[in-house]
């Protein structure tokens, strides 16, 4: 993350020396006008996640001061500690890809790895921490392995590629035919989220399950300067390959295609 965030913000210093930040100012205020003059998004619940793709520390303290006074039931947290120490917010944020990934290399069985990751995760964090991750490989096969058991355990499960509403769908119908009360549980959306989508799934989904938005790059890198897609993956633990399948065939992550075929192979996958 630290990493990230650093070239992100010479990226953008080197190419836009100039930033006005009002109209950085100017679209973040549509966002807050959208959800406060907006009754029926009073239980609209939003996260920042943008650290990585962030367009200046500068601009990401100012936000999330002006989110903090301006949407105080609203903006529910950051995945950025030192501003979750700063502005008195909750930390939070969910697992990493590279975590599932990592235990491709340290389950004794590959196939059975996912699954020994969400125990493993449950056995370290309890009930802290419990939100799932969905696309390492991708939301057919997350499903498969994500039993009663898990179900149970986990509070929710976050969306991260694919069409959100399809997933999102899919997700709900798993509770259900586990017979599990989605009502009890959450969907944490984070995939590419701008406001205006993010507040087209809270309407879609929010009679039927929990809900909250990982908002990034539309929260903090939202001006007139294109952002550039940076993103750091493991392709390697332990000295044996790893992948990342996902949903979205641009995101997948490997450097040893045989690797990646047998992966897929063995997950009954594309």
């Amino acid at each position: 993350m630290p990493l990230l965030a650093i070239i992100s913000e010479v990226y953008a210093r080197n190419q836009y020396p100039n930033c006005d930040y009002s109209i950085a100012k100017k679209r973040l205020a549509e966002k807050i006008s959208l959800i406060k003059t907006n009754p029926l998004l009073k239980n609209f619940l939003f996260s920042d996640f943008g650290t990585r793709r962030r367009f200046s520390f500068v601009w990401h303290d100012e936000l999330t001061s002006i989110l903090t006074r301006e949407l105080p039931n609203n903006f529910c947290g950051t995945s950025n500690v030192f501003f979750a120490k700063k502005f008195n917010l909750h930390p939070i944020g969910t697992m990493a890809h590279e975590y599932i990934q990592g235990c491709q290399a340290l389950s004794s069985s590959l196939r059975d790895s996912q699954k020994y990751a969400f125990e493993l995760w449950i056995k370290e964090y309890g009930c802290n921490l419990s939100v799932a991750l969905s696309d390492t490989y991708n939301l057919k096969v997350f499903l498969k392995d994500f039993d009663l058991n898990l179900c149970k355990m986990f509070d929710g499960v976050r969306q991260d590629s694919g069409d959100p509403f399809k997933c999102g769908d899919l997700i709900w119908d798993h509770y259900k035919s586990m017979g599990v009360d989605p009502r009890t549980k959450k969907i944490v959306f984070s995939d590419g989220l701008t406001f205006p989508l993010a507040v087209r799934l809270y309407n879609y989904f929010k009679e039927r399950i929990n809900l909250v938005f990982g908002i990034g790059t539309n929260l903090t890198n939202d001006l007139e300067c294109a952002p550039i897609q940076i993103v750091i993956k493991m392709t390697e633990c332990n000295g044996q390959p790893v992948a990342k399948i996902t949903d979205n065939p641009d995101k997948v992550t490997c450097k040893d295609t045989s690797y990646l075929a047998y992966l897929k192979k063995v997950f009954e996958t594309d």
